[in-house]
């Protein structure tokens, strides 16, 4: 058996890993969720969302087997963590140097494939991972592996709104601290992405580019630099209910959720694509190299994440999403996917359509 190595960067990355305040947490709901569907997409027994301390890999969420942590030394994740930037695939354990006498795979629970996505900070350290593994040997098709990295980027995402929510409670009693924190996360967003587009470009409230710079990154996406179409896909989405939230809460509380959605959309599509505030309470993501399922899956991640946002209040979203066809102009596309989003509000809202 062949042990981990630690990354260079290990003192950084434990730092950063002890800031999320989540290793020992109890089970939850969110976490679960992600376990599941990737469990399902990838069709494996068993599947985790793992946290690498120093000497031991905790499961923040497990499905398959009954365990809460197994030692660092004997575990896959240790090594998926040294090459953050892909997904770590074993075919058959029992065929690779690293892994045929390992414990885990000689003994209980028996893996013979393994593939894990790494979870990366919102400062590029890999915390540990979303991994599947099964007793047979498999292979993982390139569809299911993107799709393995989507959901970790999903992990991430529920990680960082969990660390902020942990911030708002330590400081809801006073009024004032809450407020002032709102605003320094707002003022390290907007700082962090200034360089997107120039200030003629750039929507003032949410820090997202506005319509006009998100009709050129769509214009630009949809062919690669030799002329040739790529794969692209579209998503409209718009808030629920948006005038009642002005009606009700005022038109401050109303800017307020529009600021924090479109921070989630940026810390959403920050590892690929582009998020633009089309109009009103309307929103555009341009999602390249990416087909209609992986886009789905995105999606609805996406619709999830902004129900767990801390708001005070329920806020729901409807999404349309279309694939860009050859031959077809860019308003085509966004027409279909206007489309597709004025049927999720006719279906009951708070859903995912796609474009015919």
């Amino acid at each position: 058996m062949i042990k981990p190595d630690k990354p260079a960067n290990e003192a950084l990355r434990l730092e950063a890993l002890y800031r999320y305040r989540i290793l020992d947490s109890e089970r939850e709901r969110s976490f679960d969720d992600l376990v599941v569907i990737a469990k399902a997409v990838c069709g494996t027994s068993m599947a985790a969302v793992t946290l690498i301390d120093v000497e031991r890999q905790w499961f923040k969420s497990i499905q398959g087997i009954d365990a809460t942590e197994n030692l660092r030394s004997e575990s896959m994740c240790g090594h998926a963590i040294l090459q953050p930037q892909e997904v770590m695939v074993v075919e058959d354990a029992l065929q690779d140097v690293r892994f045929h006498d390992n414990p885990v795979v000689v003994g209980d629970p028996h893996i013979r494939f393994y593939a894990g996505a790494p979870l990366i900070s919102s400062d590029g350290l890999p915390l540990g991972t979303l991994c599947v593994f099964d007793v047979r040997p498999q292979h993982l098709e390139r569809a299911k592996a993107e799709a393995l990295s989507a959901l970790s980027r999903q992990v991430m995402l529920v990680m960082e709104l969990r660390r902020f929510a942990l911030d708002i409670q330590k400081h809801m009693l006073e009024r004032d601290d809450y407020e002032r924190l709102l605003s320094e996360y707002h003022d390290v967003l907007l700082a962090q992405n200034a360089d997107l587009a120039e200030q003629s470009r750039t929507d003032a409230l949410t820090g997202l580019p506005n319509r006009r710079a998100m009709a050129v990154a769509l214009e630009e996406s949809v062919a690669d630099a030799d002329g040739q179409p790529r794969r692209v896909c579209v998503a409209l989405l718009d808030i629920d209910h948006f005038k009642n939230i002005n009606d009700f809460h005022g038109h401050a509380t109303g800017d307020r959720v529009l600021a924090e959605l479109g921070a989630l959309l940026r810390a959403h599509f920050a590892g690929g694509g582009t998020a633009a505030r089309y109009g009103g309470e309307e929103f555009v993501a341009v999602m390249p190299d990416t087909d209609l399922h992986a886009a789905g899956v995105q999606c609805e991640f996406l619709r999830m994440a902004v129900g767990n946002l801390p708001l005070g209040f329920p806020v729901t979203v409807s999404i349309g999403v279309a694939m860009h066809r050859a031959g077809d102009s860019v308003d085509q596309t966004l027409a279909r996917a206007d489309a597709a989003l004025y049927r999720a509000k006719g279906n009951g809202r708070n859903r995912v359509e796609f474009a015919d």
